[in-house]
């Protein structure tokens, strides 16, 4: 990930590989990771049961939150793609009955954000 692309905080493709490394412990049984992308120092995760959301904390990094995000309590998602001035694609996550998108996040250039569309369409409409 370029150093412009992380000030301006856009994710970047990780590799399955790679996450499961480092994040293997957080899986059920007969979970895998399917794809995965990090923002500065945060990661989130989508497997074949849910989304996961790392958030390192503080200066460190060494305090780190993660959320689990069942897709049957995703009520509806939309992204958008980038444009000829606009660098960046989005992706906009509602849980259950929230007004506002409860998880948003931005993607460089060299992120499909159709294949994200496409995993979360997968697990989200069954």
């Amino acid at each position: 990930m370029g150093f412009f692309s992380s000030l301006l905080e856009n994710a970047s493709t990780v590799k399955p590989a790679d996450l499961q490394n480092d994040y293997g412990k957080l899986l059920a049984p007969n979970e895998a990771i399917e794809i995965g992308f990090k923002l500065v120092r945060d990661v989130f995760i989508f497997t074949n049961k849910r989304l996961i959301l790392v958030d390192k904390q503080g200066i460190t990094g060494s305090k780190v939150e993660y959320l689990s995000v069942a897709y049957k309590s995703i009520a509806r998602f939309s992204i958008e793609t980038a444009g000829h001035f606009d660098l960046d694609a989005e992706l906009k996550i509602w849980v259950s009955s929230e007004l506002q998108p409860s998880i948003v996040k931005k993607f460089t250039s060299a992120v499909n954000i159709y294949d994200v569309q496409r995993v979360l369409a997968q697990h989200v409409l069954g």
